[in-house]
């Protein structure tokens, strides 16, 4: 594919061009070199330098620093801008000049997977502050039982949240033990399991028996690209 599922140009197809563009270039300015500027510089520049040292040492190093500035620039307009966390809390930091809209909080599929495990779970957490829920927290650990967030939406509904960032598809028996937690331990109104890249069939042929909102890799997409949980989910609310 020439762009993922984000709308990025593929990795290697870019690496690929710019390395068109490099050896295009390259060939240019060898043949410019060889042929022109090899006796400017031996003859003519050379002479210029021995005749006058002093004004020759100046703009050498003036033409290093407005070279060192102008790669600055470029990497600021051209270097990647993205959401990361970071911090012993994975705190969220946001560069202000990625977003066009700086009041919705969205994150890229590749950066939900570059995270780390409790980077996942605090990423949701904050997307669940972004649809208005209240009291949404990371609360997942060592012995949370199956729950890695919660919160509460505009009926009071309690909302627990497994968040799963596996590699491969989330099989059936950890939706068998969310499910032996999620009501009858947390008393969750709103039970919602997430995992980055799907869940088997068998999977979700259980979680639809005891009735548990599985969300795989396409509801999780449209819900860190800006639309509401519960307008991924179809989820009725007061406020709706």
């Amino acid at each position: 594919m020439v762009f993922d599922e984000d709308g990025s140009l593929d990795p290697t197809l870019k690496f690929l061009l710019y390395t068109v563009l490099a050896l295009a270039v390259g060939k240019m300015l060898w043949e410019w070199l060889t042929e022109d500027v090899s006796r400017w510089i031996t003859v003519d520049l050379w002479g210029l330098i021995t005749d006058h040292p002093w004004w020759s040492g100046l703009i050498v190093v003036g033409g290093v620093v407005l070279l060192v500035l102008l790669c600055k620039l470029l990497l600021f307009v051209f270097g990647p801008h993205t959401y990361t966390y970071a911090g012993p809390d994975d705190t969220f930091v946001a560069p202000l000049d990625d977003a066009p809209d700086p009041d919705v909080l969205t994150f890229k599929m590749k950066q939900l997977a570059a995270m780390s495990a409790t980077g996942f779970e605090q990423a949701c957490a904050d997307l669940l502050a972004r649809d208005g829920f209240r009291g949404a927290r990371r609360v997942g650990g060592a012995g949370d039982l199956g729950v890695d967030v919660t919160a509460r939406d505009d009926e009071d509904r309690l909302l627990i949240l497994q968040c799963k960032q596996y590699q491969n598809t989330v099989g059936s028996g950890h939706v068998q033990k969310f499910n032996g937690t999620a009501r009858l331990h947390h008393g969750a109104d709103v039970p919602i399991m997430i995992a980055l890249n799907g869940f088997t069939q068998p999977a979700i042929d259980f979680a639809q028996h005891h009735q548990l909102i599985l969300m795989g890799r396409p509801e999780l997409k449209k819900w860190a690209h800006g639309q509401h949980l519960y307008d991924v989910l179809g989820i009725q609310s007061a406020t709706q």
